[in-house]
């Protein structure tokens, strides 16, 4: 009587075991799944960063129609797609209106990644007139003053240079390289006068990209 209870508690313990395989193999995507940015130590992340897309430059390029696809062209040398709206033909003469994006990543450190995108096309003209009086209401020279975080120099053997690091209104910092005698009248300003081309997007004009382009004096 007690060797049939042994035997049919094992077969119970035996038939139990195999049901549990056999389960763990139907289901091994779900039990084995894991986590790769988590440890039992906390969580992998990369360094957090701060992004912004600005518009970075435009230019007018004079080119030639291609081929004509639907209600598209291409615009040679650069094979640009934009939309016919002035019904050229294959061969004509017109000026493109083109824009370039900089991908700006602020790195938890404070430092600056730029990443610049390839020119694209905005808009076709028949004439260089039209292109240009565009182009100058998306591009602005002004002349403005900034905040100057400060002038520092260094030392080469007996060689010095001197450097400024402006804050342009963007937010971003810039290091521009300055004679000695800059050197000595900015050393004690908080401001500098300097001269700004604002970039402007052609999709929302509040958004603008200001580069330095020169001391007022």
């Amino acid at each position: 009587m007690n060797r049939v209870l042994l035997f049919i508690i094992f077969g119970l313990i035996l038939f139990g075991v195999l049901s549990f395989i056999g389960n763990l193999f139907d289901n091994g995507s779900q039990v084995f799944e894991t986590n790769p940015v988590s440890s039992s130590s906390g969580t992998i992340s990369e360094p957090e960063t701060n992004t912004n897309t600005l518009p970075w430059d435009y230019r007018v390029e004079e080119g030639t129609v291609g081929d004509l696809i639907g209600g598209d062209m291409t615009v040679l040398p650069d094979n640009l797609l934009l939309p016919n709206d002035e019904n050229y033909a294959t061969g004509d003469k017109i000026w493109t209106l083109q824009f370039m994006n900089a991908q700006m990543d602020v790195l938890a450190n404070g430092s600056n990644e730029v990443h610049l995108s390839s020119w694209k096309g905005i808009k076709s003209y028949k004439s260089l007139e039209e292109a240009e009086k565009d182009l100058q209401e998306l591009k602005i020279q002004i002349k403005t003053e900034v905040d100057l975080v400060g002038v520092y120099k260094t030392e080469f053997e007996g060689q010095f240079r001197h450097f400024a690091i402006l804050t342009l209104p963007t937010g971003h910092d810039i290091k521009q390289p300055i004679d000695e005698a800059r050197y000595n009248r900015l050393k004690e300003k908080k401001t500098a006068e300097v001269y700004l081309e604002e970039i402007h997007s052609y999709t929302n004009y509040d958004l603008a990209m200001a580069k330095f382009r020169g001391w007022v004096e």
